[in-house]
């Protein structure tokens, strides 16, 4: 009970300075005041709105908010959300582009479950849609769902993945981004063993840590340090009795959040004391850089303990995957079985969260993948947050990972005889393309350091390598006859396509 008190204390403390928020809003606003024109009373007034906005976004589940997208006609084509799997600690959202023709690229995008909601990766969605249909892991707030419905730990969040990507079939491309990256690099040499016929065309990875020990940190040095019981009894906590998941431990969100704060706390700090200023001088909007930003970064979800402190102990501690030691049900898992699938590396130069080498680690994992499927990329002067959802994202990265994949889709279907039919229309990439230096948004510097729940990590690479090498026709041990995943290919076309 006395976990379930500390969880009910801080959304009592949350509540109440929400209330504070509002009733300083309210106080400073009534029109007498304009009698005696203090400048008091505007600012009193403004710290009213934002205080009662921010804390009441804390426990409310962005919207996507994708209601269009632009077609190759130039005319705008509405964009309907679907779940096609619905799980209880998960779905399978698909963005559903109805009036349009379907799009050849296939993208299942991995979001991460580290104490923001999936709907943070909502521009990366608007930015792959015009150019192909997307699906996305929608993932749960952990105190909405009851104790009933069990346990959900790195295990089943890797076999969610794998019976995703049995959905979509093998004409599918997969990006993961942040945390599921060594889970869907599991998923996948899963799928190899086990129904080889159902791999993806190819799996980027971005910015996630394969081998935390590739960068090691001040942070990482933090999880080796702390014992898993004194993180236990730090963060683990009871769902109060307001929630439909009463008893359920979790890590709570209001916790992470205090702890991305923490990490960033000068920078936050100067950004609410400027938006405050900014709506006492009658400048700020409803829509402005602020309120879009902080909308979606203060909304947090908890996250369940054993799907916590599992990661922290056998991703972080005991490097499992790092190691090629992880295990799903009681089956081990061997990444080198992973031979017929183009991986992805993408890192960012200045990403203290996953810091270059970390996510790389991937790529010596995989000896029986054909260094020609193999291709990495490191963004000079990106953060975390700008290789998925900045400028560098929208600039450098998306167009080189779009490259990627029709260059293997292509080759894999003329490997197998199969007609490559109409061609997707990615963007033109240049060989020798440098990354823009440019400095990330406003928006977009706050996330830098704290987007993700997992330790910061050092650069440890210099200089941007981009490897996007075609791949090779000639044969080479294949982990399933090409004939079959031809068959695969051209039933799952055919079973979901509209």
């Amino acid at each position: 009970m006395n976990q379930m008190a500390t969880y009910d204390l801080m959304e009592t403390m949350r509540n109440t300075n929400e209330w504070l928020g509002a009733s300083a809003r309210a106080m400073a606003s009534y029109p007498i005041w304009g009698m005696a024109p203090h400048p008091m009373f505007k600012v009193m007034s403004a710290w009213g709105r934002v205080t009662e906005r921010s804390f009441a976004r804390m426990v409310i589940k962005p919207a996507w908010g994708i209601k269009t997208v632009v077609g190759s006609d130039g005319r705008d084509h509405l964009v309907e959300t679907k779940v096609e799997i619905a799980r209880p600690f998960g779905d399978l959202l698909r963005f559903d582009v109805p009036s349009r023709a379907e799009k050849p690229r296939r993208i299942l995008l991995c979001a991460p479950m580290s104490g923001h909601y999936s709907t943070l990766l909502r521009t990366t969605v608007a930015s792959l849609l015009p150019d192909a249909e997307v699906w996305i892991t929608d993932w749960h707030n952990a105190r909405d769902i009851p104790v009933s419905e069990g346990k959900f730990d790195i295990e089943d969040y890797t076999q969610y993945v794998v019976d995703f990507m049995k959905h979509l079939g093998p004409d599918t491309h997969v990006i993961a981004v942040c945390q599921p990256v060594p889970l869907a690099l599991a998923a996948t040499a899963m799928l190899a063993e086990q129904e080889p016929e159902a791999q993806p065309l190819s799996l980027t990875l971005i910015g996630g840590p394969v081998d935390p020990d590739a960068a090691p940190t001040e942070v990482t040095d933090f999880g080796r340090r702390v014992t898993m019981g004194q993180l236990e009894h730090l963060a683990i906590q009871r769902v109060g009795m307001k929630y439909a998941g009463v008893g359920r431990q979790v890590y709570p969100g209001l916790l992470q959040l205090a702890g991305f704060l923490s990490m960033n706390l000068e920078r936050h700090s100067e950004a609410f004391s400027s938006k405050i200023a900014a709506a006492a001088r009658g400048e700020d909007s409803e829509r402005d850089q602020h309120n879009r930003f902080y909308d979606e970064y203060l909304a947090v979800m908890d996250m369940t303990a054993e799907f916590y402190l599992s990661t922290v102990e056998r991703i972080f501690k005991d490097r499992e995957i790092a190691r090629n030691d992880f295990s799903v049900n009681g089956h081990k898992i061997d990444v080198a079985a992973i031979t017929d699938v183009a991986v992805m590396i993408v890192e960012g130069s200045k990403d203290d969260i996953s810091a270059p080498g970390q996510c790389l680690a991937a790529l010596d994992l995989l000896t029986g993948l054909d260094d020609a499927m193999k291709a990495q990329h490191l963004e000079e002067g990106a953060g975390h947050y700008g290789i998925f959802a900045g400028s560098s994202w929208r600039n450098n990265i998306r167009p080189l990972v779009f490259d990627f994949m029709d260059k293997h889709a292509s080759h894999l279907m003329a490997a197998e005889g199969e007609p490559e039919g109409e061609p997707a229309a990615a963007p033109e990439v240049k060989a020798d393309a440098k990354p823009e230096a440019k400095a990330e948004t406003a928006a977009e510097t706050p996330a830098k350091a704290d987007v993700a729940a997992k330790p910061a990590t050092k650069a440890v690479a210099a200089t941007a390598t981009t490897s996007a090498t075609a791949r090779k026709p000639a044969a080479k041990p294949a982990a399933k006859p090409a004939a079959k995943r031809k068959a695969a290919t051209n039933t799952s076309r055919s079973a979901k396509r509209k």
